[in-house]
């Protein structure tokens, strides 16, 4: 069986690119398309791979300002050839879901989110406070766009949604169900530290971009009287800055091998915006300290009230306040926030994104012959097909049947 991987774009590293880093790890032959590729931003885990770049790469200015180039995307993707690939696995917030497959082929799309832009156009402009002439502009793209992605929906054979709410997203915007698989976080980059060496200051690792609503955590620390630590930049550190008191300390960016540290020693981890998923939050929690986060988005999915952290319900600085305030008060343990974190670690990820792609495959194949898909079905193609095709030093061991089973909820004889 041959695969491909296909990815939006490749000009800046964030979540979607840890998700491309683990997908190669599981299907290290597979060629990755993508629109666009910029090196020097990429890992070297990504660097590594065979990359095959559009008719955009030769575009001048591309990588720096590829939003300038909109239009021209849906005619990269469906411009890969696949032709000669039996597995196509899309890692998609935009296009690459696009993609054009053999009518034999099997297409599962990891889906970050749908197209914002398309989709929930108002939200959009606001969040990343589009000028005048964008908001002139775009209106007219975004309905051939829209009209676009409805006709590119059943190119998908199977969704995989990083969150339930992308889920239901899904659900109500292409009519089609999907899986939930969380994106894998690389909880072993992180330890706790011990309890003297916790201190007593608030964190922020975040763009600094006005939707991540880091204006209150500032406030909400004012307030309280607490120091606050913002690790990141983006374009409203001017303005946030302006509002910030003197025990508000920003430190630009903080390399990786620095954010274990500087989340271990924090009292608490703050996450006042809305996301699809969010990562961060289960990194601080791997370091073993809880979360304060607004309940919303991916957060619903990823924060136990009351176990790894605790929720502020309306995104206002009293309520985050209150939420802050009992989050100081409370008596964590560290080591059920870390057991918390470890059902997001790559592993997991591995395991339950195999049984979805298992199962697309096998549903393809039955749907084909005109046989119906039983459970069985899936879970021998599974144990026989898809995971021997993963190298060990990815696996990192062996399929009990315990896990067959909590993946499956069934096991059949023989495995």
């Amino acid at each position: 069986m041959r695969v491909a991987i296909v990815h939006d774009y490749l000009n800046q590293y964030g979540g979607a690119e840890r998700v491309l880093e683990e997908l190669g790890g599981m299907f290290p032959d597979a060629p990755v398309f993508t629109s666009m590729y910029w090196p020097e931003r990429m890992s070297a885990r990504i660097r590594a791979m065979d990359i095959r770049v559009s008719f955009m790469q030769r575009l001048p200015g591309v990588v720096r300002r590829h939003q300038w180039y909109l239009p021209l995307y849906t005619q990269a993707v469906e411009r890969h050839d696949l032709s000669e690939f039996d597995l196509v696995i899309s890692n998609s917030s935009a296009f690459a879901r696009g993609a054009i497959c053999r009518p034999d082929a099997v297409h599962v799309c990891y889906c970050l989110t749908p197209m914002r832009w398309a989709w929930n156009y108002d939200a959009y402009v606001a969040r990343e406070e589009l000028g005048s002439v964008s908001r002139a502009i775009l209106p007219a793209f975004i309905d051939r766009l829209r009209d676009w992605e409805i006709g590119a929906v059943d190119r998908v054979d199977r969704y995989v949604a990083i969150s339930t709410e992308v889920a239901r997203r899904i659900r109500d915007w292409y009519g089609r169900e999907s899986d939930v698989v969380y994106p894998p976080v690389s909880v072993e980059r992180f330890r706790p530290a011990a309890p003297e060496d916790v201190g007593d200051y608030a964190l922020v690792v975040s763009r600094l971009v006005p939707y991540k609503r880091i204006d209150l955590a500032i406030d909400a620390c004012h307030r309280l009287g607490l120091p606050l630590k913002i690790a990141g930049s983006g374009r409203d550190e001017d303005a946030l800055r302006r509002r910030a008191g003197p025990t508000v300390d920003f430190l630009g960016r903080v390399p990786d091998a620095d954010l274990n540290d500087l989340m271990a020693r924090s009292r608490v981890f703050l996450f006042p915006g809305e996301e699809d998923f969010g990562i961060t939050p289960l990194e601080s929690n791997a370091a073993g300290r809880p979360v304060v986060a607004y309940a919303a988005g991916g957060a619903l999915d990823t924060v136990r009230d009351g176990i790894s952290g605790r929720y502020f319900h309306e995104q206002t600085v009293d309520s985050l306040a209150d939420a802050l305030a009992d989050a100081y008060e409370i008596p964590w343990s560290s080591a059920a926030i870390r057991r918390h974190a470890e059902a997001f670690a790559p592993a997991v990820f591995r395991e339950r994104l195999s049984s979805a792609i298992g199962a697309a495959i096998v549903t393809k194949r039955n749907e084909r012959a005109g046989a119906r898909v039983s459970d069985r079905d899936i879970t021998l193609f599974l144990a026989n097909e898809v995971w021997p095709r993963i190298p060990a030093d990815v696996l990192g061991k062996p399929v009990p049947r315990a896990e067959w089973e909590a993946i499956l909820g069934y096991i059949p004889d023989g495995v």
